[in-house]
Order: C-alpha cells, then sequence, then structure tokens
C-alpha cells in the first residue's frame, strides 16, 4: 500500500455544532467569534478543510442548522470548497419527547419523531447527502416506567417505518449510548443492542460508534473489530473522554487507543472480504469545545486522527500475524508499539506537501488573520 496516497484520501466531517457556541449542563461559555448560524459554521468548516486538506464535508444538525433554501446553502457550501456530510435529526428537545421519541407509549409523539426524521430525509437527499446519523435519548429513569420488550418493539416499528423509505445509497447510523439522560436504562445502550437492530432492518442500517458513549474500561477497538467483522460498521463520531460522554478533544486522553482503532480499520481494508465495508465508513468529529478555541480545537483533533492513521498504517501486518500464530505475545505486542512509537512527522510532511495544505496548520490559522477577521465580523 501506497502509505501516503492512502493519506492523501483520509476523509472526516467537522460538525456544524462544533463551530458555535456550547456549554456543559452548568454554563455556557462564549467564544470571539463563533459561529452564530449555519452559514458562519460553514464559513469555518471550509477553513478547516483548506488548512488540512482532510476535511471535505460538513455535518449538520437539524434543526439547529435550518434554512429556507437548501439548494442556496449548498451552492453556499460549495463555492467555498466543502460538501454536506451527515444530516443529524434532533428527536431531544420537544417537550412531547419527555418520555421518548421513536420508542414513547403514545402513537402521536412516535407519529411526530417519525415526521421529523422524514424532513430530515428530504433535506438531505436537497442537500446532497446520503447519511442520517440518528442518535436517540429515549430511555427510562424509574423501574416499571414502562415496559422493556414493549419500547424494543415500539423502537424496531418506528426505525423499520424510516429505513423502508430510504433509497439508492441512502442509510442510517444507529449511534448508541449507554446512560443520560435515561439513568434506568436507555433503549439504543450499547453496540450489542444497535447491532441486532440494525440486522433486523436491512443493510441500509449500521451502526455508529462515538469513542465517548462506552462504560470506563471498555476496549473500544474490540468493538470496531467485531462490527467491522459483521459489515455492519457505519460511521464513527470521534471525539474523547475522561468520564463519560465529555466530546474532548480527539486523542487527548488515550491516544494509543485511538491508534489501535485506526490499526483494526487498516486490517479491514486491507481484506478482501471486508475492504468494500470498510471503505464506506463515515468519519465524523463530534466535540464541543467549551474552554478551547474552537477552530483550533477542530484542526488538532483533525491531526490527531490524521497521526493516529499514519501509525497505524507502518504496522507490520504480517509480522503482526505470525507473532499471533505462534503464540508470541510480547512478538506480537512489540510489533504494536513499534508502529505507534514511530515518528510519523516526516512522513506527514510528505502528505501535507502533497495535499497542499501549510505543514503546521494551527500555526497557518493564527497567522492567516482568519480569526481577527470572524471576531470583529460576529462581534454582534
Amino acid at each position: 500500500m501506497d502509505v501516503v496516497e492512502r493519506l492523501c484520501r483520509q476523509s472526516i466531517e467537522t460538525p456544524s455544532w462544533g463551530y458555535g457556541n456550547a456549554g456543559t449542563r452548568f454554563q455556557v461559555f462564549a467564544s470571539p467569534g463563533a459561529a452564530r448560524n449555519v452559514w458562519e459554521k460553514i464559513e469555518d468548516a471550509a477553513m478547516v478543510h483548506r488548512l488540512t486538506g482532510i476535511a471535505p464535508r460538513v455535518a449538520l444538525h437539524i434543526p439547529w442548522d435550518q434554512v429556507e433554501d437548501w439548494s442556496a446553502l449548498k451552492a453556499f457550501a460549495e463555492e467555498r470548497g466543502i460538501g454536506i456530510g451527515a444530516i443529524n435529526p434532533n428527536l431531544f428537545q420537544e417537550p412531547e419527547y419527555m418520555l421518548g421519541s421513536l420508542a414513547h407509549p403514545e402513537s402521536r409523539v412516535r407519529a411526530q419523531a417519525l415526521a421529523h426524521l422524514e424532513a430530515c430525509l428530504e433535506e438531505a437527499r436537497a442537500l446532497g447527502a446520503s447519511v442520517i446519523s440518528l442518535w436517540l435519548a429515549d430511555g427510562t429513569n424509574y423501574a416499571g416506567q414502562d415496559d422493556f420488550r414493549s419500547r424494543k418493539a415500539r423502537l424496531r416499528e418506528s426505525l423499520k417505518t424510516f429505513v423502508d423509505q430510504l433509497q439508492g445509497d441512502e442509510r442510517v447510523l444507529l449511534e448508541y449510548k449507554f446512560f443520560e439522560p435515561g439513568f434506568y436504562h436507555t433503549d439504543l445502550a450499547d453496540w450489542g443492542i444497535a447491532l441486532l437492530h440494525c440486522q433486523a432492518l436491512g443493510p441500509r442500517a449500521q451502526v455508529l460508534v462515538d469513542l465517548g458513549h462506552h462504560p470506563q474500561a471498555t476496549n473500544v477497538e474490540w468493538v470496531v473489530a467485531n462490527l467491522l467483522d459483521e459489515e455492519r460498521l457505519g460511521g464513527f463520531h470521534f471525539n474523547a473522554r475522561r468520564y463519560a460522554d465529555d466530546d474532548l478533544i480527539v486523542g487527548s486522553v488515550n491516544p494509543f487507543e485511538l491508534f489501535c482503532i485506526y490499526v483494526e480499520l487498516v486490517k479491514a481494508e486491507q481484506d478482501p472480504k471486508l475492504r468494500a465495508s470498510a471503505e464506506q465508513i463515515v468519519y465524523m468529529i463530534d466535540q464541543s469545545p467549551n474552554i478551547e478555541p474552537k477552530l483550533e480545537a477542530m484542526i488538532l483533533s483533525l491531526l490527531n486522527c490524521q497521526e493516529a492513521l499514519a501509525k497505524a498504517l507502518l504496522v507490520d501486518l504480517e509480522a503482526l500475524r505470525q507473532y499471533q500464530q505462534a503464540g508470541d505475545v510480547l512478538g506480537a505486542h512489540r510489533v504494536l508499539m513499534e508502529a505507534y512509537r514511530s515518528d510519523v512527522r516526516p512522513l506527514l510532511k510528505e502528505v501535507r506537501e502533497a495535499l497542499g495544505v501549510p505543514q503546521d496548520p494551527i500555526a497557518a490559522l493564527k497567522e492567516s488573520g482568519y480569526l481577527a477577521h470572524i471576531e470583529e465580523a460576529r462581534r454582534a
């Protein structure tokens, strides 16, 4: 494999919500120059792509990014050299969704949630997007609040109604989360229940892995390997967490985990049986910078993903297999560690030259005058 060529093909969507002001449950800290609407979010995403060369699409969140003229928004993005990525419906902020959306006990509320999904699908088609990325807040907080199997059946029925409307290369990615806001149970709690639904719904339904949505000590690379083997891994939300869904900069907490995840992905890309499935995975950043400079944080996440992939591509997979077959535990481990400890800066310098982007994208951002420009322009 040509490592430089593979790195030049790396593609990661950035999230529109990562460019605007966001916060924790306690406070929203306003950032100078933060994007105030979807038009400004696209401008920021386009700037990030110009500096890194590996972020050619921006994911949108509906209704946060709602506009009246989707064709105008698509043209606006294309003029700035960027495309529209996954569409993320919002099924957790309306008061009707207090007890759930697609799994709600009342058919009226489930119909409202489905109508929103259908509207998002039409908007995706207008934008040239083919992926609906779906996270649900559905769950319960008290024992006896609802019946588990009834909720599962209602969710399955709602999802099937939506999936049956997909056409062409359209697909839905089911994102799971083991707690919050439902603290007794959540309806899509882990990769297993998400996979069960996807297998019942057909090939257009795939699992989305958010790195922050796991209990402590979960072996995420093992989860990734299993989903790859089932050909049901549809996408990632890359971030980092210390305790729960912290949405921190990718690779900032456990860079070795990120590397090991990329190793599994590279292995799948080189497996003739899994190559086609692995190549259609959608990679997305999902973070909400609260105390960090937003564009710098986004660029750093992208660069950390780029570095992790570069190191994963250096793993001697044949040597790894031989050590594994021989039962040489530490020999196999050393193969991984040798690649992980590699200095890939010269390799990434070559990649950035091939992409025609600055050698130091963060320094280039600070020197470009863009930050001062948006702070002044968005002061109101």
